[in-house]
């Protein structure tokens, strides 16, 4: 992240605002997040506008701008294409946490694009299949604006703020030290992120394992 840092301060402003713009969109019109997370653009954006490189309000403005008119476009796309969208190579290989994510809209409906704005994968699937599910537009855009609102204005603004912290302790213990702290901070946030996973694999196990122990026997 460094060095896509490091390439978006040499750009002029309103290209910053244009690129990170254009990553959040992507993210869920195109499925992007595949390749790199929303999130990471929305932090960069902030981190940036704390350097003084771009306007904090306005990249606010841009990311979650971006955000729900990418969910909009993506909602279209699983609309229009339907079950297609689910059958492209790309969307096979993620079979089960479409299935899963099929199931939290059926069991929450509109909630689940709230919801599902908070978690990377189901960010970039969940307006498509929100389409392909034929949810009311209106329904979805009232949930998809509070769900960008909150994802886009929180993620920017802890940009902006660790980019504040690193600062501080830059100034105050050097900066040898202030990069072994933020070392520190992105493995801590590593370790969570796996634990996170694995505790989701294995409640997917158990779920995968209680529906084959409900199978009827065969004679």
């Amino acid at each position: 992240m460094h060095a896509v840092t490091d390439w978006l301060r040499g750009l002029s402003g309103p290209v910053v605002y244009a690129v990170v713009g254009a990553l959040v969109f992507a993210e869920d019109a195109l499925f992007f997040g595949f390749v790199l997370p929303g999130e990471t653009a929305a932090v960069l954006g902030g981190l940036l506008a704390h350097q003084g490189k771009v306007s904090l309000g306005l990249m606010v403005l841009v990311v979650v701008s971006a955000a729900i008119l990418g969910d909009s476009t993506g909602y279209e796309v699983g609309r229009r294409l339907g079950p297609a969208v689910l059958r492209t190579k790309p969307m096979r290989r993620h079979a089960d946490r479409i299935e899963g994510a099929q199931d939290l809209i059926r069991r929450r409906g509109p909630v689940a694009v709230l919801l599902g704005r908070f978690v990377a994968f189901f960010r970039a699937l969940m307006p498509a299949l929100a389409g392909v599910s034929r949810m009311p537009y209106p329904r979805f855009l009232l949930f998809n604006a509070i769900g960008g609102v909150l994802w886009g204005v929180g993620f920017t603004l802890l940009g902006y703020f660790a980019g504040s912290a690193y600062s501080r302790v830059e100034g105050t213990v050097g900066r040898s030290l202030a990069i072994a702290v933020a070392a520190v901070v992105v493995v801590g946030l590593l370790v969570w992120h796996l634990r996170s996973r694995r505790r989701e694999a294995r409640r997917e196990h158990r779920h995968d394992g209680g529906d084959n122990h409900d199978e009827p026997k065969q004679n």
